[in-house]
């Protein structure tokens, strides 16, 4: 009785934007979502051919439903920075300022420690580096020490030999490709990201948000954006793990507490730092306007490099999350048994619990969605699922 008596008290969700009608499918399942499927606040924006074909937010920015969803409001997109990272560090590769194929530790000394100095960028964007984890035990807050982490990373042995195999770098990915666009750069790495990507496709994307920007930030919403118990923790350290494996799994997404976004991400130091693999605030727009960007090559990456990005470079079982997965030059790839946005040759990156960036070169597609309520599971979600279907349905 209580759980009815909220859903009536519960304001309406109320949709805006613009939408093709030809795209009418898309409206109706982002509606849906709201009304079925538990959306609390969230935006959707597909982009075919060049053209703006669906632009949509809605519901609320706050668990209590007190704030209307703009057309400009910003959320944590988790892992769909990843992507928006790659582009970067690949930008730079087609510019000859990086190399993929040479040893990082040219540009960065200090990465040459305990065995790592054939380390290349190629294997830091296909999750080949062995160093999905800080080994040494960090205090709260040092994930907004951007020296402090690259350092540790660095300085540290890898958990496999580089390019011996894949895992997912969850949390590190971000400081160890951004470390190179840092140093190439000479700039931050959310100025380096606003100077040569998002500013020039006029994507409103950001890593290390300023604090100007905060009030339009929606809430994140639900358990997993909660400080991790030990009983969460245990869930993804299964007893029976090796001392090794304990401890790059548990660090992977818990050292420095907070890494992963639980019990911060909703504060000002989290929307401050810089965390490319995690903490990037966008809007859905930004996120298909950067892929848009991609495939038209404003993004300033060639089609041979792009097309290199989008081949295979990591497949198979994976040390981190263990189970198959498939990645390019830092984007994830869609196979038969997981398909990232679209059918292959598509290529982006989900974010937790449900946000999504991706391109279609085949189609012309460009999509970006996010939401403030991430689902259970860790990349696909039925509300992510039902927007990307109607997108396709509607082609």
């Amino acid at each position: 009785m209580q759980a009815a008596e909220a859903g009536r008290a519960a304001p309406p969700a109320r949709v805006a934007g613009e939408c093709d009608a030809a795209f009418r499918r898309v409206r109706d399942a982002f509606e849906a979502n709201f009304a079925e499927r538990g959306e609390i606040g969230g935006a959707v924006c597909a982009v075919v051919g060049g053209r703006t074909v669906v632009d949509l937010w809605g519901g609320f920015t706050d668990a209590g439903r007190t704030r209307a969803w703009q057309r400009d409001t910003l959320v944590n997109v988790y892992s769909v920075g990843k992507g928006i990272t790659s582009l970067l560090a690949l930008k730079l590769v087609e510019q000859g300022r990086l190399r993929l194929d040479e040893p990082a530790a040219r540009r960065w000394p200090e990465l040459a420690a305990a065995g790592k100095g054939d380390l290349t960028l190629r294997m830091l964007l296909a999750h080949r580096a062995g160093l999905p984890a800080v080994r040494e035990p960090l205090p709260e807050g040092a994930w907004a020490d951007w020296g402090l982490m690259a350092g540790a990373l660095a300085a540290q042995a890898p958990f496999w030999p580089p390019g011996t195999d894949h895992g997912y770098h969850t949390n590190t990915f971000g400081f160890l490709v951004g470390e190179l666009v840092r140093r190439e750069t000479g700039l931050r790495f959310g100025a380096a990201l606003r100077e040569h990507l998002a500013g020039p496709v006029g994507a409103d994307f950001h890593v290390g948000l300023p604090r100007a920007e905060h009030g339009r930030v929606a809430t994140m919403c639900g358990h997993t954006t909660l400080a991790p118990t030990e009983a969460m923790i245990a869930m993804l350290v299964p007893a029976a793990t090796s001392p090794e494996r304990a401890q790059m799994l548990r660090h992977c997404y818990f050292n420095p507490p907070g890494l992963s976004g639980g019990g911060v991400v909703n504060t000002e130091a989290w929307r401050l730092a810089e965390i490319p693999s995690t903490n990037g605030h966008a809007t859905a727009r930004a996120v298909a306007a950067v892929y848009a960007a991609a495939l038209d090559g404003r993004a300033g990456v060639g089609a041979g490099l792009l097309a290199e990005a989008r081949s295979v470079q990591s497949q198979g079982m994976d040390r981190v999350i263990g189970r198959d997965s498939c990645f390019g030059l830092g984007f994830q790839l869609s196979t038969p048994g997981r398909v990232v946005g679209g059918p292959p040759p598509s290529f982006g990156h989900f974010g937790h619990g449900g946000s999504l960036g991706f391109a279609d070169p085949d189609a012309g597609v460009a999509f970006g969605c996010v939401t403030n309520l991430p689902g259970p599971r860790r990349w696909h979600h039925p509300r992510t699922d039902a927007l990307v279907e109607a997108v396709y349905a509607s082609l």
